[in-house]
């Protein structure tokens, strides 16, 4: 019996049209589900990877009053053993002046300022790479890049600037540019920046960075305003982050905004022969967060839970030796917190998207189970004859269930197996695919579907001469599909449907979600095999004689 099962599921698998529409009926769907849910597993993980790269494991912050005596928090926190490093910085909003238009009035844009320490924070975070304006790496790269590309010629001065954040032949203080901070900066189709007028290119001016002190009594004090010259830009990957954050040295943030160094006076006394109050301490320098990445093998939770101990003695140490005007806030006054949950206002709802999508698509599998159903059922009623000589002959009625339950799994395998290789070929290239649809349809292209309907036009011609009513509605419809593809075309003028200010990152995710593709491809084939499952049952269910005798 064996034998002739597998005789006649290739049979009707090679010479009939019906299952082939099923395996691609199958297939579709399959690719349809797998490509939505790696997006938005992609976009999920890219989310994830973005926090704990742009501000490591665990976020120790006080915002607006600060942490005093922040340095030695962090020596605590680097001594701890699941702490490879730590960073503190002052994060801030703020105004900041760019060098363009020509004229008196220049463009004033508002930014999220962060100052920081540029060794410690690059130990944290992977800041050196985010720095965009740097050399080839060799002489191949820089082949590889654009004769217009500005870091083809230019020399590792930006580069060295940009790890210090300092000028390097005035050593004055330097900031950094997200890369859409400057609208100057255009992308390119291989996603390379230029500056639309090499005259502004960034690097080659000042900008002016204005902000605003706050109390700890939460009143606002006269804003303070410093020039930076830009040393270089950075480019995260994450649009938010790259159209909004500025980065100046840490010190000059806190100068700005009154968390540095300072004394403290007694403004209930008489004032000295020099018209001064008299000073009584000495208020230390604050850092609003501390930023701390985890070692090898130490999961964010368990760094958060050294981290939270650590603060506790800070504090109680602090607090039984300093002075009561300047003791560290209590730790309950204070936010530490990992990176995830720093992020889980945008990562929560994310995951809840990516689980309503994978239900939703399910019924894709119903889709399959209902189609191959009905292909099946007239199979099967077409079939009856060669059912009942079959059963004539000996075969039994399993033996008869299982040629068409091996039917539908056949179709279900080969549909998961084309659907999956569908997937992987369009996310693997997606981004090419957003570029090529934000642009005009080249006229080759177009131009290919009008020959191609004028083709089918002939063959309806040739079908109507002979008087062929099935051949003449094919060709129809085919001419008129080629013909409304290729007016589809010529009409096309681009368009953009991942727009990086709404959707967060620059680029849409092009990994393929493997475990989602298999658990896809196991549900396909067994709603396949289900789908058969009735019309297999109602085959074996034929009696032979009537079979026989069937018309």
């Amino acid at each position: 019996m064996g034998v002739y099962t597998r005789l006649l599921v290739h049979r009707y698998l090679t010479t009939r049209i019906i299952p082939l529409i099923a395996v691609g009926a199958v297939a579709l769907c399959v690719a349809l589900v797998v490509i939505v849910v790696s997006v938005m597993s992609g976009f999920l993980e890219n989310l994830r990877n973005s926090g704990r790269t742009l501000m490591g494991d665990v976020v120790v912050s006080r915002p607006v009053q600060g942490i005093p005596d922040y340095q030695e928090l962090v020596a605590d926190i680097e001594r701890l053993p699941g702490a490879a490093a730590a960073s503190p910085l002052v994060d801030t909003y703020g105004l900041v002046r760019m060098p363009y238009p020509d004229g008196p009035n220049k463009d004033v844009v508002t930014a999220q300022v962060w100052a920081i320490e540029p060794e410690s924070f690059a130990k944290v975070t992977e800041f050196d790479r985010t720095i965009w304006w740097r050399p080839a790496e060799s002489a191949e790269g820089a082949l590889r890049m654009g004769s217009d590309d500005p870091r083809r010629v230019i020399d590792d001065r930006p580069l060295r600037e940009a790890r210090a954040m300092r000028e390097d032949a005035t050593g004055k203080p330097g900031a950094l540019l997200g890369m859409h901070v400057s609208v100057v900066n255009e992308r390119q189709r291989d996603g390379t920046y230029r500056p639309r007028n090499p005259r502004w290119w960034m690097p080659q001016h000042e900008i002016g960075v204005t902000l605003v002190p706050i109390s700890e009594r939460g009143t606002v004090s006269q804003s303070n305003s410093r020039n930076f010259k830009v040393v270089n830009e950075v480019m995260s990957g994450v649009f938010q982050v790259d159209r909004n954050r500025v980065f100046i040295p840490l010190r000059e943030g806190q100068e700005m905004l009154r968390l540095d160094e300072a004394p403290i006076v007694d403004t209930t006394a008489e004032p000295g022969a020099d018209g001064n109050y008299p000073v009584i301490g000495v208020s230390p320098a604050r850092a609003t967060q501390v930023l701390v990445r985890a070692r090898e093998g130490v999961s964010p939770q368990e760094l958060k839970a050294q981290v939270a101990g650590a603060y506790e003695q800070f504090w109680k140490r602090r607090s039984s030796t300093g002075d009561a005007r300047t003791k560290p806030p209590p730790p309950e006054s204070v936010s530490v917190m990992t990176w995830e949950e720093r992020l889980r206002d945008l990562i929560a709802p994310v995951e809840k998207e990516r689980q309503m999508m994978r239900i939703l698509f399910s019924i894709t599998y119903l889709v399959c189970a209902g189609l191959i159903l009905s292909i099946f059922w007239s199979i099967v009623s077409e079939k009856t004859r060669d059912v009942g000589i079959l059963r004539a002959i000996g075969a039994s009625r399993m033996g008869v269930l299982w040629i068409f339950l091996r039917y539908g799994l056949v179709i279900g395998i080969a549909g998961s197996a084309v659907g999956t290789l569908l997937a992987w070929a369009v996310i693997s290239n997606i981004n090419d695919i957003h570029m090529a649809l934000g642009e005009d349809a080249p006229a080759w292209l177009w131009a290919s579907f009008f020959l191609l309907a004028a083709g089918a036009l002939g063959g309806t011609a040739r079908a109507t001469a002979r008087g062929r009513a099935l051949g003449m509605l094919l060709w129809s419809v085919a001419t008129l599909a080629l013909a409304g593809i290729g007016t589809g075309l010529m009409l096309h003028r681009g368009f953009l449907i991942w727009d990086p200010a709404v959707y967060y990152f620059a680029t849409i995710p092009s990994q393929m979600d493997w475990q989602n593709a298999w658990m896809t491809c196991v549900g396909a084939i067994v709603f396949s095999v289900l789908g058969a499952a009735v019309p297999a049952a109602r085959a074996a269910d034929i009696d032979p004689v009537r079979a026989l005798r069937y018309e």
